[in-house]
């Protein structure tokens, strides 16, 4: 059995839940990082895929706290992993979008309603956003943020399914 596979029987719910709080918060503190240290403002579609790995971290923790009960600790790691697949989906859309393979949200850079008077286009332009989904603001070896969000999602929303799935009825597999 190879090193991963022997790795992998060890996590129990309580083990995964940690391990969804932890990398939940590693990405989202990449993205802050990346806005706020680097200067890459996140466009709508970036703000919205922060919103599962939010979830996640609660439901993480929620599960943490549910130890002495192993059957709602594990229904709350396979919400906490759905909502990271929710994340995926999320993210996979914007990597379409950013592809120009579909349009993206009216609110990722397009006008919504035609103002009416001078000051609702004022209004309209100073809060419009400056970042624009299609646009790929930063890459790494052609995958952009959104790419690697969505196969990080992708592994670790399936993986805790998988492991929770793995682990039997009881909810403990070590």
């Amino acid at each position: 059995m190879s090193i991963a596979f022997q790795w992998a029987e060890r996590l129990d719910p309580t083990r995964i839940a940690l391990l969804q709080a932890v990398l939940g918060g590693a990405v989202l503190g990449s993205a802050y990082g990346f806005q706020y240290l680097g200067g890459l403002q996140p466009c709508v579609l970036c703000l919205y895929q922060r919103w599962p790995w939010w979830i996640a971290i609660g439901l993480g923790l929620i599960a943490l706290m549910l130890r002495g009960n192993p059957g709602l600790q594990k229904a709350v790691v396979a919400l906490a992993s759905l909502a990271i697949l929710a994340g995926a989906g999320i993210a996979g859309f914007h990597v379409g979008v950013e592809q120009q393979w579909w349009p993206g949200l009216a609110s990722c850079g397009g006008v919504s309603d035609m103002p009416m008077t001078v000051e609702a286009l004022r209004r309209q332009i100073m809060n419009a956003p400056v970042v624009r989904c299609d646009e790929v603001a930063w890459s790494l070896m052609g995958l952009s943020m959104a790419a690697y969000n969505m196969l990080l999602s992708l592994a670790l929303g399936l993986g805790g399914l998988v492991l929770l799935w793995r682990g039997g009825a009881d909810g403990d597999a070590a």
